[in-house]
């Protein structure tokens, strides 16, 4: 191809219309000026002579070309002659001028249409951008969750996702905080109990059974100066927040339902730190480690209010409506409520978000905390709504056990009396301190009849 380039000569490479054009002028007058010397040469006379004139030529002895001048009626015609070829060339230069403005007309013609096409499709790529910048926290918390892609497998293999990843801690939350933790807490999780005078009783009983059974890693966060300096005097590992104006009222002086309202704001800086938390109230009996039957796999692992298999771990309940004829019967999906002074939250973006959720309704509302606590964990999205997408686990009823089906099932059943449960609440009783220890003594000490006493109920 090189070669080929050097036989064309540099006019063949030469695109510039102008020089182009201006190669073919000169072109045309040396043409002009060679026919015109050629003519002038052979009709000296020019075209139109006599024969007289001509014969007078033949016999003259003109000698050489050198002596043969340019007639005067020669000159005009070249002359004529150089101006046809002039303007043909120039007719021709023209066309094909008038041919290059076409095919530069059709080329933009084509850019502008291309360029259209690339602005329609950048408009596009900035709708998108615009789109995927609204959703990019939602996209980022799929990325953590879901990890790299992977196919589905064989039918009846397949497992869902339930484990969220957890967040990475932040120490400027709390720093006082965060050292405590260090050296409370036994892999990154922990037992945290809250507390002031009001419950000062119930208390000891509480971290009594922990030491008892063996745990170390749990916490006492000391709603007031009184709890500080119990739990000091019984070596018990204690956290006072700094005060903050109503909420530092509210752990004075509040009623325990204001006081659960208040775990919830307090516990969020647990998670931020990076640990798990077994939130507990005070009114339950530790009979053995309950980190030993964790499952964690889930955002919260809660105990149940519920008294029987159905109620703990949900069934189908038939709404019967006869007006409706046919269409009598409904079906419901029921479950009944996590009990919200014992649950275990990982600390992960789905478990922080229920706790603002919580914390925000229960500032604003005159609300019952557990009541808010199960409609921000079940309530789906819908209309106006959206749900929270945390996973849960509802705990094995027998082992983490209410106080219901303690004394209304488990003592009056000759099997059920022979388990030994991880944890009691007494939250279906409002005489807590004495079935408290009465369940010490049955279960710890071997009286028998510690829980025959009470009622099933509360009087």
């Amino acid at each position: 191809m090189i070669g080929r380039r050097d036989r064309e000569g540099p006019l063949m490479r030469n695109n510039n219309p102008n020089s182009l054009r201006k190669s073919r002028v000169l072109t045309a007058v040396a043409i002009g000026v060679l026919i015109g010397c050629v003519f002038a040469f052979l009709y000296p006379n020019g075209f139109f002579v006599s024969d007289s004139v001509a014969a007078n030529r033949r016999l003259s002895n003109a000698g050489s070309i050198a002596q043969v001048p340019f007639s005067s009626k020669t000159l005009p015609f070249c002359s004529f002659l150089l101006f046809q070829l002039s303007g043909l060339l120039e007719n021709s230069a023209g066309c094909e001028s008038s041919d290059r403005v076409n095919l530069l007309k059709s080329e933009f013609v084509a850019v502008s249409e291309k360029n259209a096409e690339l602005k329609k499709q950048v408009r596009e790529l900035t709708e998108r951008l615009r789109l995927a910048e609204q959703g990019k926290d939602q996209a980022q918390k799929q990325f953590l969750t879901l990890g790299k892609q992977v196919k589905a497998g064989p039918f009846g293999t397949v497992k869902g996702l339930r484990t969220n990843p957890t967040v990475v801690p932040d120490e400027s939350v709390n720093s006082r905080l965060g050292k405590i933790l260090e050296k409370v807490a036994v892999k990154r999780e922990l037992i945290v109990g809250l507390a002031n005078a009001n419950v000062k009783e119930m208390l000891e009983v509480w971290f009594t059974n922990i030491k008892r059974v063996g745990i170390t890693n749990y916490l006492v966060v000391a709603l007031d100066d009184e709890i500080v300096k119990f739990c000091d005097s019984n070596q018990v590992p204690v956290y006072k927040r700094d005060p903050e104006d109503s909420v530092d009222v509210i752990g004075r002086i509040g009623s325990n339902h204001a006081v659960s309202g208040l775990k919830f704001r307090i516990l969020r800086e647990f998670l931020q730190l990076g640990y798990s938390v077994l939130l507990s109230d005070v009114d339950i009996v530790y009979l053995q480690n309950p980190f030993d039957h964790l499952y964690r796999d889930s955002d919260v692992e809660s105990m149940s209010d519920g008294h029987s298999n159905m109620t703990a771990y949900g069934y189908n309940d038939v709404f019967d409506e006869p007006a409706m004829g046919w269409a009598r019967f409904a079906h419901t999906m029921r479950i009944w409520v996590f009990n919200s002074g014992f649950f275990y939250i990982r600390p992960t973006i789905p478990s922080i978000e229920l706790l603002d959720r919580v914390a925000t309704r229960l500032s604003k509302e005159k609300a019952w905390d557990q009541a808010v606590f199960n409609e921000e964990l079940f309530y789906p999205s819908h209309p106006g709504y959206d749900g929270l997408h945390a996973s849960r686990r509802t705990m094995d009823m027998y082992l983490f056990m209410n106080s219901k089906v303690l004394f209304k099932t488990v003592r009056n059943d000759a099997n059920l009396s022979k388990l030994k449960p991880v944890i009691i609440h007494v939250n279906y009783h409002p005489d807590k301190l004495p079935r408290m220890k009465a369940i010490v003594q049955y279960y710890v000490d071997g009286k028998q009849d510690a829980l025959k006493p009470f009622p099933d109920g509360s009087n």
